[in-house]
């Protein structure tokens, strides 16, 4: 058998991620490999540290990016947060929600489950009631932005009532970071993680992550030793808590943290709120274009997600056959519905740099031919 180099196809991503890439962010990934304990590199990881809190909206230092994707960014999250016979209320209302619990679970803490209808919001008024009903509740969790549903809950009203009844906050921010307002300072989360290949346009395999001096606190008493080495924050923070000077942990994808600086970078230039704002108007025209087409959205209007939108099938439309053709006929990727809305919805995201009038019209133009087929 006869190999040769890769040419991947010219694609139009409008799923669930991951999105478009710039080719600013793809040159600054074709830069000269330098150690990752070179002066010059660490030097980079400093900027990436202050860009990541510019976007979190935080002055938490110890923000950082997990060298790996958003699933470790999670388990992250949960392993050094949760001990063994902790009790955690898990909010889901979605698929993402889901591994949430698993997380706790294969911490050995114990799930609490809030669960809501697929493509609502988290209720405020149901985990008010599992908090009083569970006093001894260490950490709350949700989604911020479920990218299954495309429903946006209000994450600072659920840190409000974490707090009040002495329980941290885990927030799921993956589809939300840089998308809509998260405001991790503002709104008291304590531990939020997210991923490079949505809203901020950078390729897989990076997923930024922010604790507060409260999380920290629980890290440093816990108990019980991490029970990831490479995830442990204790021994991380040698690496990416201290400015100037690092101390070895693991070798970092050196290329990929280029790319994140250049697409963080960009984001800046924008400027975050302008960002917000971006991905709320195109997903208005996205929105218009589809009521023509006589196509509904999942999520009712207050809490839907600019960036990711949950279109209902039209009757008679075949939901794979129908993404085939949009991605082999006009190289147009889209994602279908996870779990109970497999074959019920599209998920068009408009994420990052695919977030576009003119990528705005021509998905729509592609739908109009098939549903009118």
């Amino acid at each position: 058998m006869m190999y040769q180099s890769f040419r991947p196809p010219k694609r139009l991503l409008m799923g669930p991620g991951p999105t478009m890439v710039h080719q600013r962010i793809l040159d600054a990934a074709a830069r000269s490999t330098i150690g990752h304990l070179d002066p010059a590199f660490v030097a980079l990881m400093d900027e990436i540290k202050h860009l990541l809190q510019y976007v979190f909206q935080t002055e938490n230092y110890m923000t950082m990016p997990v060298s790996a994707p958003g699933s470790a960014g999670m388990e992250m999250c949960f392993v050094n947060l949760i001990e063994v016979g902790d009790q955690a209320i898990v909010c889901i209302n979605g698929v993402f929600g889901g591994r949430m619990k698993e997380n706790v679970e294969r911490c050995g803490g114990r799930a609490v489950v809030v669960e809501d209808q697929w493509g609502a919001p988290v209720s405020l008024e149901k985990v008010e009631q599992a908090l009083k009903d569970n006093p001894d509740v260490k950490v709350v969790a949700f989604v911020h932005a479920e990218t299954s549903t495309g429903a946006l809950s209000d994450a600072q009203a659920l840190a409000k009532l974490a707090h009040e009844h002495g329980a941290l906050v885990i927030v799921d921010a993956v589809t939300s970071l840089a998308g809509v307002p998260l405001m991790v300072d503002e709104w008291q989360l304590d531990a939020v993680y997210s991923g490079s290949q949505k809203c901020l346009s950078c390729f897989p395999g990076l997923s930024p992550v922010t604790f507060s001096e409260a999380a920290l606190d629980k890290v440093r008493n816990r108990t019980t030793k991490v029970q990831s080495w490479f995830l442990d924050i204790n021994l991380v923070m040698g690496y990416w808590g201290a400015e100037g000077g690092r101390s070895y942990h693991h070798t970092a994808p050196v290329n990929s943290l280029y790319a994140l600086h250049e697409a963080l970078l960009m984001v800046h230039e924008e400027g975050i709120e302008n960002a917000w704002a971006r991905h709320q108007r195109n997903h208005q025209l996205l929105v218009a274009g589809l009521d023509e087409l006589g196509l509904a959205l999942l999520v009712e209007p207050p809490y839907r997600l600019p960036q990711l939108n949950a279109v209902l099938l039209a009757d008679g439309v075949d939901d794979a056959a129908s993404r085939k053709n949009f991605l082999d006929n006009h190289g147009l990727e889209i994602g279908a519905g996870l779990g109970v809305l497999a074959g019920r919805i599209w998920r068009i995201g408009l994420m990052g740099q695919a977030s576009r009038a003119d990528y705005v019209a021509r998905c729509l133009a592609i739908l109009k031919e098939r549903v009118a087929n």
